[in-house]
C-alpha cells in the first residue's frame, strides 16, 4: 500500500484514523486517555487556531516540547492548517533554538512551559536573538508572560473558524508540498533544515509500519523524542496508520520505561540500543511485567549481537529488527525483515526500503537515491548540491559496506575514520568488538595523534556494575581480539557516554577533552 496515495496528506491520515478507529484509545498519558474520535477533534480546534493566528500553508511553525499530547495534537494541528512544522531538540538552549526559529522564518512556536527545571520562555529570551518573523509564541501550559499566550487561550482563539473552514484547507494540501523541516543534529557544524514533503513522509512510514509488522491495539511506548525523525514519524505517524496507542514518555528514565511497559502492557518499544540495554541490565527488572512486549526496532552504528539475543531469549520479545536512516532521508534507508538471522539483525542495518537504490561510493560513503530523499536543505542551495549530486544520489557521510544479499553494515562516519599507520581504523568496528568484553557496558573509540603511527586508538569505557576490569585488562583483551592497528592504546572509564538528543555519541566532546 501507498501511503502518499491512500491518504494524500499528513491531514488525511488524521481524519481517517479519527473515522476508522473511533472509539478506539489513541493517547494515554497519565489518567489522560483520548481516542481515536477525540484526537481528531482537537487537532482540527488547534487547526483552526493556527489558521485564526494567520498561519496560511507554507508558513514554518516550530514546536519545541518533550514528548506529550499536547505535543501531538499542536503539532498535527499546524500541519492541517498546511504549515511546515519545524520540531526543535528540547536538549537546546535558547541561543541554539533561536539560530533555527530565525533560520526557518518560523511564524508561531508552541514551547512548553518548563521541562527538567528549565523554563524554555526564560531561555529563549534570555538569548536576546531578533526574531522579525515570529508574530505569536504559544506556551503549552496554565500561564504566559504577557507578550505570550497560553494554549487553552489560543484554541479559545479558533472558536470563530468552522469545522468546514479546516477540512476545506486540509483538502488542499498538495501531497508534494512540505511537511516539515528536520534541522540535522549538528554534529557538523550548524544545523542544516532537511525539508520533508507530505507525500514522502506517507510513504515512507506506511513502508516502515509494514516492516516492523505494527498492529491495531498495538501499545507503543513513545520515548525516541518527537522532535526525532524516529519519535514523530515511526512513532505518531505510524500509531496513526495502524490505529496503535501512543503512550508518549517525556523523559528517558528506566525505572519510568519499565513501570509503563508493566502498567498499560506495552507491545512496541523502539529505542536505541542504549534503552534496551538499560532495561535488561536493571536489577529489579524481574519484578515488573513485562510479558506483552513484542517488537523492538534498533538502530545505530553497532547493535551488540548479545542484545539482540538476550532481547529474544530473556524478555521473549518475538521480533527484534534494526534499521538505518537519517533525517536528509526521510529518518529510513534499510531495514531488516522480520524473519532475518540474529546475526543479519545484530550486524547490519538490513536491506533498501522498497523502490530506493544504495551503493557505495569508492570511498566506502554510504549513497542514497529513492522516494525517501528530501527535497533539499531549507533556503540552502550550496549545501544542497554539497549533500545532492546531479544523478539525484544523496550523500550521506556514512561509510559502509554491502553484503551478497544487499543488507547494508555502518562502519562509521567518514570524519569519523582514523589512519593507525597506513591502515583505515574505523571506530564503529572496534566499538563492536570492544563491546563484546564481558565487563564493558558501552564505549566510543576516537581517533588521537600518534608520534610513530600519525593516529592511534582511545577507548572511552563504560564499566558494567561491579566490574573492576582495568585499562591495561581491557587493552591486553583486544589484542587478542583484533588486528593490532585496531587496538586502543589509551583506554579512560567514564560514567557514561555524552549523547545527543538521538542517542549518538557526540564524539566531539570526546576529542575535546
Amino acid at each position: 500500500m501507498r501511503g502518499d496515495l491512500e491518504w494524500g496528506s499528513i491531514a488525511g491520515l488524521v481524519r481517517a484514523a479519527a473515522e476508522r478507529y473511533g472509539t478506539a484509545e489513541a493517547v494515554v498519558e497519565g489518567r489522560n486517555r483520548v481516542s481515536y474520535e477525540e484526537l481528531g477533534a482537537r487537532v482540527e480546534r488547534a487547526a483552526a487556531a493556527c489558521m485564526a493566528a494567520g498561519v496560511e500553508r507554507g508558513d514554518r511553525v516550530a514546536i519545541w516540547a518533550p514528548n506529550t499530547l499536547d505535543w501531538i495534537v499542536s503539532a498535527l494541528g499546524a500541519v492541517t492548517a498546511g504549515a511546515v512544522l519545524v520540531p526543535l531538540n528540547t536538549r537546546f538552549k535558547g541561543t541554539e533554538a533561536a539560530y533555527v526559529l530565525s533560520s526557518s522564518r518560523a511564524k508561531l512556536l508552541f514551547i512548553t512551559g518548563t521541562f527538567l527545571g528549565t523554563s524554555y520562555v526564560a531561555s529563549l529570551r534570555r538569548a536576546e536573538v531578533e526574531l522579525p518573523d515570529l508574530e505569536r509564541v504559544v506556551v503549552l501550559g496554565e500561564t504566559a508572560p504577557d507578550d505570550y499566550v497560553t494554549w487553552k487561550s489560543f484554541l479559545a482563539e479558533g472558536d470563530g473558524v468552522s469545522g468546514a473552514a479546516v477540512r476545506a484547507r486540509a483538502d488542499s494540501l498538495d501531497p508534494s508540498a512540505p511537511s516539515d523541516i528536520i534541522y540535522t543534529s549538528g554534529t557538523t557544524g550548524a544545523p542544516k533544515g532537511a525539508v520533508i514533503t507530505h507525500a514522502q513522509t506517507l510513504r515512507c512510514y506506511a513502508i516502515w509500519s509494514e516492516l516492523a509488522g505494527l498492529r491495531e491495539g498495538d501499545r507503543y511506548l513513545i520515548v525516541n523524542p518527537f522532535f526525532h525523525t524516529f519519535g514523530y514519524k515511526a512513532g505518531i505517524i505510524a500509531c496513526l496508520m495502524r490505529g496503535a496507542v501512543m503512550i508518549p514518555q517525556p523523559v528517558f528514565n528506566v525505572d519510568t520505561v519499565l513501570a509503563n511497559i508493566a502498567a498499560e502492557r506495552i507491545s512496541v518499544l523502539p529505542g536505541p540500543p542504549t534503552l534496551h540495554q538499560s532495561i535488561l541490565d536493571h536489577p529489579s527488572r524481574t519484578s515488573h511485567g513485562l510479558s506483552a512486549l513484542r517488537l523492538v526496532v534498533t538502530g545505530a552504528a553497532v547493535v551488540p549481537l548479545r542484545l539482540v539475543e538476550r532481547l529474544r531469549g530473556e524478555l521473549g520479545v518475538g521480533t527484534v529488527l534494526t534499521a538505518y536512516g537519517l533525517s536528509e532521508a526521510s529518518g529510513i534507508v534499510t531495514m531488516c525483515r522480520r524473519g532475518d538471522a540474529p546475526e543479519v539483525v545484530a550486524t547490519t542495518s538490513g536491506r533498501p526500503i522498497p523502490d530506493t537504490e544504495v551503493r557505495l561510493s569508492p570511498a566506502g560513503e554510504v549513497l542514497v537515491r529513492g522516494h525517501n530523499v528530501m527535497s533539499g536543505y531549507f533556503e540552502d542551495e550550496a549545501e544542497t548540491a554539497r549533500a545532492i549530486d546531479a544523478d539525484g544520489w544523496l550523500h550521506t557521510g556514512d561509510v559502509g559496506v554491502l553484503d551478497e544479499a544487499g543488507n547494508l553494515r555502518i562502519t562509521d562516519r567518514i570524519k569519523d575514520m582514523f589512519i593507525v599507520g597506513g591502515f583505515n581504523a574505523y571506530p564503529a568496528e572496534i566499538e563492536q568488538l570492544l563491546g563484546l568484553h564481558p565487563d564493558i557496558a558501552d564505549v566510543a573509540v576516537i581517533g588521537v595523534p600518534d608520534t610513530r603511527l600519525g593516529e592511534v586508538g582511545k577507548a572511552f569505557a563504560v564499566r558494567r556494575a561491579g566490574a573492576t576490569v582495568t585499562a591495561d585488562d581491557l587493552i591486553a583483551w583486544a589484542r587478542r581480539e583484533m588486528a593490532n592497528y585496531k587496538v586502543p592504546r589509551a583506554v579512560e572509564f567514564v560514567g557514561e557516554l555524552p549523547r545527543n538528543a538521538s542517542g549518538k555519541v557526540v564524539k566531539g566532546v570526546l576529542r575535546g577533552r
